[in-house]
């Protein structure tokens, strides 16, 4: 369960990627996709909320079941920021 608002903002940001999967959500913070779907209701603005559940229904990468087994947890050389 997520305890703290740093907590609540990996969370999202890992709804938000496309590359993990629900299921690594469920082992790190105990939510199952139900429970993320809910937090993500409740923390996005509705226009957000909305965008978000787009991009994510149907993704292939965000269930481990109906993923391609090529697709690994690469970072893309972008997503975090180096100064």
């Amino acid at each position: 369960m997520v305890q703290s608002e740093s907590e609540l903002s990996r969370v999202i940001e890992m709804a938000w990627e496309d590359r993990t999967p629900f299921e690594a959500i469920e082992l790190q913070f105990g939510l199952d996709e139900t429970q993320v779907i809910a937090l993500m209701r409740r923390s996005l603005k509705p226009s957000s909320f909305r965008m978000w559940r787009k991009r994510v229904s149907g993704r292939q990468t965000k269930h481990l079941q109906l993923r391609d087994p090529q697709v690994g947890r690469a970072y893309c050389p972008t997503q975090y920021k180096h100064r």
